[in-house]
């Protein structure tokens, strides 16, 4: 789409929505379900009380074809003080995803930022870290074998201002390189099948972290790593220069792999007060949207969205004023999804 075609969209979405101030469209964009437009898997992440809203399963079961797990997939729910797993909200979202025919895609695996209670204190005498990492990822990848399609294996590994590689607990018990490879061998015996993804953020908006995140990708291929896919995070806000996100997917395609964009959202408020945000946040999701679609279609594993609903994200519970989403609280589509549902062809007005 060039800019013309997509600044005469947005204006058109805008003139049909509500101002920022207001709760909701005076006139509703019509959206033709998304999941059926599009040619590839289109995502959302979930947690159990997201499930158990019916209007909430409604507008997701209409427009998306795969889930995510938002948390209660994640070490954080998972290892029990005691070193102990529990699994039950994981198996809820599982079984959701299965009775309303959407894939199930999970995160995450190894992440620098947790440092659970039961790997900290762990008896040494009694089993090494190294079994028990391993033992962590087989149970967890094996449980949802021939479920799963894919998995953020090592996430976020690459430092804030791309100057090398995140220190964890993971890292300096295994090694720095070691204990990445060694996930992706792990996960790669309990599922063969399953999708590996190095997943990462702000490489739409830091040049040098894109770069060392490419740097780790050629290095885990060549040791011969099993990295299968690219997760691109895509947190971003209003303020990214057009033109940007596209530069990061031709730059992440140029290694053949499947490419994820596995947590979108358009942040306001991380915008500033600049001049119309609502338009520039729906160009950008128009943006990312047809990036993704120019991609080989063996490269596009599949397009996620963080968040359904505005009340749902975790940028509205940072700043009550946020809203990064397509829907607003109400479940209303706004234009970010006319922007997004016009590079698909499912606006219907």
């Amino acid at each position: 789409m060039s800019g013309l075609s997509r600044r005469t969209l947005i204006g058109a979405a805008l003139a049909l929505g509500a101002c920022e101030s207001r709760a909701q469209p005076a006139v509703p964009i019509e959206l033709a379900p998304l999941r059926a437009a599009a040619p590839f898997p289109l995502g959302v992440c979930a947690q159990v009380s997201h499930i158990d809203d019916p209007e909430w399963a409604r507008l997701a079961a209409t427009h998306f074809s795969q889930l995510t797990p938002e948390w209660e997939m994640k070490m954080e729910y998972i290892v029990q003080p005691d070193g102990t797993f529990r699994f039950d909200r994981a198996d809820r979202l599982a079984a959701f995803a299965r009775t309303n025919r959407m894939r199930l895609y999970c995160t995450t695996l190894i992440w620098y930022a947790q440092r659970p209670e039961g790997f900290e204190t762990l008896d040494e005498d009694r089993v090494s870290f190294g079994r028990a990492y391993d033992n962590y990822i087989t149970a967890v990848v094996g449980r949802y074998r021939g479920q799963a399609v894919g998995w953020d294996v090592v996430n976020e590994a690459v430092a804030e201002d791309g100057e090398g590689w995140r220190q964890s607990l993971w890292a300096s018990r295994l090694g720095d390189f070691d204990h990445m490879r060694r996930a992706f061998d792990v996960a790669r015996a309990a599922d063969p099948d399953a999708v590996l993804f190095l997943n990462d953020y702000n490489l739409e908006s830091i040049p040098r972290k894109l770069d060392t995140f490419q740097r780790l990708v050629d290095r885990l291929l060549s040791a011969g790593v099993p990295v299968t896919g690219l997760g691109c995070q895509s947190h971003i806000d209003a303020s990214l220069p057009p033109g940007a996100y596209t530069r990061t997917l031709e730059a992440l395609a140029r290694f053949g792999l499947p490419i994820h964009v596995s947590e979108l959202d358009v942040s306001l408020v991380r915008a500033g007060r600049g001049p119309r945000l609502e338009e520039r946040q729906a160009a950008l999701y128009a943006e990312a949207m047809e990036a993704f679609m120019a991609l080989p279609a063996h490269q596009r594993f599949a397009f996620t969205l963080w968040g359904l609903r505005d009340k749902d994200s975790w940028l509205k519970r940072e700043n009550a004023r946020d809203a990064p989403l397509l829907f607003d609280d109400f479940g209303q589509a706004k234009p970010a999804a006319a922007g997004l549902a016009q590079a698909l062809g499912a606006l219907k007005r």
